[in-house]
């Protein structure tokens, strides 16, 4: 199952192709598994691999609760460093979440930051307040002031920076930016060889394309967020072993 999913990273004896980093001018595809990087069986959560098959983000998460009880998700890099703390905005008509920079290592759990001393980088709630709606508006913030030593006055622009287009739930939509050029894009992957046809791999698995110069990390942020606002019920992918 894994090789159908990320088959470029798969070469003789099982061993990861090494492949250079595409060049600046090329977009970056990636494949998002609706799955957590942990591998217990019936977990919800991210693994996203690059082109070769490497684990680049990861979001481990163990329950999908209702939003009163929903807590962060913590957004990761592949080898687990945080970077990227989601929060859900309670009594929001429009499904409003908040991106903040993630704690840094060797904070007390117990004297957990609260959103004000962290750095706000986004907020992103749904254009309607409609269930049926997938499209959703994301706002960059911006800080003046003393940036540098982080008590510069956070703001959010006036028109979004960036909007979600098309339908998330069946995996076909576009991330474009203020000035309306695409940023990203989701659809659906299919997974096929020589000896084997074509197949869908259904919607737990899907591709991701980041257009040179967007963030990623923000992007695969946006994308979690996406998952939790468009109301889907989740079902576990059960893989079987035979």
């Amino acid at each position: 199952m894994s090789s159908r999913i990320h088959p470029s990273g798969a070469g003789r004896g099982g061993r990861a192709r090494r492949a250079a980093p595409p060049p600046a001018h090329r977009p970056e595809a990636y494949t998002v598994w609706k799955r957590s990087s942990m591998g217990f069986q019936g977990t919800d959560g991210f693994s996203v691999y690059d082109g070769a098959g490497r684990l680049v983000f990861r979001v481990d998460n163990y329950s999908r609760r209702r939003k009163l009880c929903a807590g962060e998700l913590l957004l990761m890099d592949g080898q687990g460093t945080p970077l990227l703390s989601l929060r859900p905005q309670l009594l929001s008509l429009h499904d409003r979440w908040n991106c903040y920079t993630a704690m840094e290592e060797g904070i007390d759990k117990k004297k957990k930051q609260s959103p004000m001393s962290q750095q706000q980088r986004f907020t992103m709630s749904k254009c309607s307040a409609l269930q049926s709606s997938d499209e959703a508006e994301v706002y960059m913030t911006t800080t003046a002031g003393a940036a540098a030593s982080g008590h510069g006055c956070q703001h959010l622009p006036a028109a979004p920076s960036f909007r979600i287009e098309g339908s998330f739930s069946r995996r076909s939509c576009k991330i474009r930016r203020s000035d309306g050029k695409e940023a990203a894009r989701i659809s659906r992957k299919n997974a096929g060889v020589a000896s084997r046809p074509v197949t869908n791999l259904g919607d737990d698995v899907f591709s991701l394309v980041v257009r040179p110069g967007v963030d990623a990390a923000t992007i695969m942020a946006i994308v979690v967020v996406m998952d939790r606002i468009c109301h889907r019920p989740y079902t576990p992918m059960v893989c079987s072993s035979q």
